[in-house]
């Protein structure tokens, strides 16, 4: 073994510094990676996608599923087992000539997927050997020129790479011989090999799938997306939102409900922490359940009420628009919301058709009532429901029948806990509720908050379903035909117009609608699948260019370094949108440290935060805070207020527990603005992005001050991530609480 590890640091040295070259100097990086590389390869999917036949597709599909998995399970896997230091930690004087990789050197992860690629493509297109083996060995050769690998670590990376992708494209045509006939048999009947991807279509024949096998394609979709999202969550990629930090919070204090929102979010954060403990994975579980929930019986609605086509692609369109994504991912109020109001919706549709049973309208109750346990305004639906009923002749008659009143009463009943909690602290969620929905000062119509929201529901909707949805909304106003489109509009149309025309009065969050977006997007699914039965290209080619740019923003909004690799540059901190579910760990830590420094002085110390989120998140992410929630005994409080403003006005605050101790008190800081034009700098790579500022003073509150004896600046820390300003907090020591 020393002779071998002494015969791969020669050749190492004699690649990296040996044959070092200015032209391999300029040429090696390129190889290892390049600005250009991801773009073309979208382009190069895409276009086989679109244009390269059942062999083109099914190679897309074989070759991101097996290198995704040989990645995830076997290259990591190695990497972690073996856990050798890359060559720029352990050779001296080496010629290293691109940034340093965090991970382990063997195997090489670059070779692996290369020679993964290489072996898959010859087996569906035998001449790409002549392209993509030089390329593969091009890259293999770089990783050891630039000083990130050891020649071992590219030839295992080779091997494994191979081996997996052999594995894989055979357990592939496996999984297809057995099940292909059974599950897909039109499928399996036109490509009854799956490597090479044969078509038996006859020249001019139209090949289409049965509803059935839509529906069993819909459900391994919802499957593949459940895992896909369970793994995520459990990666660490991405740390707790600052409501889901507040809202854990709350899970430890069950109540009836809270301030600021109903009791379900709480109950269901205590499920999730019950079974997988309070970490984030436990935190979040339920959102990926909720998202497959919701898919599911998008799919099983459609399919009995349209085709199940349309359920099939409606599902494919809910996880390629950025809200519903993120919606399955972190777990807040919204995705309860969204999954009682489209429960209430489904079963209101069965209730509303002329041989509709009274049990159905008490199913429409109780979903009704846990949306609103959810959310207050799920309260809405009612509303669109007393619409629905009052324009369409059909249904008009259930006015007549016990059926809508019986759900309203199953309703009022889920609201009780809510009235009773409000009743015993006088009413302090009516009194938040209503000064949200007014403004302080005299209102004078404007289109700024209009232009916002517009803006930002075009983005989350994705801007291609966004124009399809509204075109689809305005089609439906001018013909007004078919029932289910217009039982899908007015459950879904009272509350974006509402809320659009509200924006001309106050600020409106782009979550707001999330109930309004599924019974919008059945509708357009309904409406755009009638036009391209009548001969439409629109909207073929529409859905193609929404799930494919859909796709590419859910992927980077789940993982925003992928920009370095894309384009060759990161975000600046201000607009990256996961700056708020990042680095969270890194802020407890600073804050550990200044507590450990200050419990040196021999008194206990507890922690006060300016505000709940901050509060929240310091509470999961400091191992004592968190352990002290499980003793009843809080380490971290949140400012205490002289009125209601957040849920720790109701529970025991520091003066009442803590008398004559210390304590740290941490301040967010505003980060440094973004100068005008940024985006033009950002593009061509310069790194002075920000307005130069001074540092922000914010100084301890008076109020706060005059509880302790003597307060100590301890200065203002930056929270960076990856070289970027994430956060900066302004820490106090407060000494001897009065």
């Amino acid at each position: 073994m020393t002779l071998l590890h002494e015969l791969d640091i020669g050749l190492f040295r004699a690649i990296n510094v040996g044959l070092s070259h200015p032209f391999l100097d300029a040429t090696m990086p390129i190889f290892a990676w390049n600005a250009f590389f991801v773009p073309c390869l979208i382009v190069f999917a895409i276009g086989l996608l679109w244009k390269g036949g059942p062999r083109g597709r099914i190679f897309v599909l074989l070759l991101a599923l097996i290198i995704a998995l040989g990645d995830a399970f076997v290259i990591n896997t190695v990497k972690h087992a073996l856990n050798r230091p890359r060559p720029f930690h352990a050779v001296e004087n080496i010629h290293l000539l691109v940034g340093r990789g965090g991970s382990a050197s063997m195997p090489s992860s670059h070779a692996s997927t290369w020679f993964a690629a290489t072996l898959i493509a010859f087996m569906f297109y035998r001449r790409s050997v002549f392209f993509m083996l030089p390329l593969a060995i091009g890259m293999a050769f770089s990783r050891v020129y630039v000083g990130v690998h050891y020649p071992s670590d590219v030839i295992v990376g080779a091997i494994l790479g191979a081996g997996y992708a052999a594995a894989g494209l055979s357990a592939a045509q496996l999984v297809w011989r057995r099940w292909g006939p059974a599950w897909f048999a039109e499928w399996f009947r036109e490509t009854p090999v799956l490597i090479h991807a044969p078509t038996r279509s006859a020249p001019g024949s139209t090949f289409r799938l049965s509803d059935t096998s839509y529906v069993r394609i819909g459900y391994l979709t919802i499957a593949a997306v459940l895992v896909g999202r369970l793994i995520y969550i459990a990666s660490g990629n991405i740390e707790l939102s600052e409501d889901e930090a507040y809202q854990w919070l709350w899970s430890k204090h069950l109540a009836l409900s809270f301030y600021s929102k109903p009791p379900l979010i709480a109950y269901a954060q205590f499920l999730g922490t019950s079974i997988w403990g309070d970490t984030e994975f436990g935190v979040r579980f339920l959102s990926p359940v909720i998202a497959a929930t919701l898919s599911w019986m998008l799919l099983r609605f459609l399919a009995r009420t349209s085709t199940a086509r349309a359920g099939f692609w409606l599902i494919l369109i809910l996880n390629c628009a950025p809200m519903l994504a993120v919606g399955g991912t972190l777990l807040t109020v919204d995705p309860l919301l969204v999954l009682f109001w489209t429960a209430a919706m489904v079963a209101g549709w069965g209730a509303v058709q002329p041989g509709g049973r009274t049990s159905q309208w008490a199913w429409v109750g109780l979903w009704l009532g846990l949306g609103f346990l959810s959310k207050y305004s799920a309260a809405f639906q009612i509303i669109c429901f007393a619409i629905y009923l009052a324009v369409r002749p059909e249904a008009r008659v259930h006015l007549r029948r016990p059926g809508p009143y019986l759900a309203l009463v199953v309703f009022l009943i889920c609201t009780v806990p809510v009235l009773v909690w409000n009743a015993q602290h006088q009413w302090i969620t009516v009194e938040h509720v209503a000064s949200n929905a007014t403004r302080a000062d005299a209102w004078r119509p404007t289109l700024k908050y209009f232009g916002e929201f517009l803006g930002a529901e075009f983005m989350l909707l994705n801007p291609v379903f966004f124009a399809g949805a509204l075109w689809a909304m305005i089609a439906w106003c001018a013909r007004r035909r078919d029932a289910l489109w217009e039982y899908c509009f007015w459950m879904g149309a009272p509350v974006f117009v509402g809320y659009m025309c509200f924006s001309l009065y106050k600020r409106v969050f782009p979550n707001w609608i999330a109930p309004a977006v599924v019974p919008l997007f059945c509708l357009m699914v309904l409406y755009w699948q009638e036009r391209s039965a009548e001969g439409w290209r629109l909207p073929r080619r529409g859905l193609a260019v929404g799930l494919g740019l859909g796709a590419f923003i859910v992927v980077l909004l789940h993982d925003t370094n992928l920009t370095q690799k894309v384009i060759g540059r990161t975000l600046p901190a201000g607009r990256d949108p996961l700056r708020r579910v990042r680095n969270w760990s890194e802020t407890a830590n600073i804050v550990s440290s200044a507590r450990e420094e200050l419990l040196r002085e021999g008194k206990p110390v507890f922690v006060v935060a300016d505000h709940y989120g901050l509060a929240g998140q310091l509470s999961f992410y400091m191992p004592d805070a968190k352990a002290s929630i499980r003793t009843n005994q809080a380490l971290v409080y949140c400012r205490p207020t002289p009125r209601p403003v957040n849920q720790f006005y109701f529970w025991p605050g520091y003066r009442q527990e803590r008398r004559g101790q210390n304590a740290l008190m941490i301040r967010q800081v505003r980060p440094p603005r973004l100068a005008s034009g940024w985006w033009w700098k950002w593009l061509r790579g310069e790194k002075n992005l920000y307005w130069d500022l001074p540092p922000e003073e914010t100084g301890l509150p008076p109020e706060l001050g005059a509880d302790f004896e003597s307060v100590t600046d301890m200065g203002i820390h930056d929270v960076k991530y990856r070289g970027r300003i994430f956060r900066r907090v302004h820490l106090f020591a407060c000494r001897n609480l009065r």
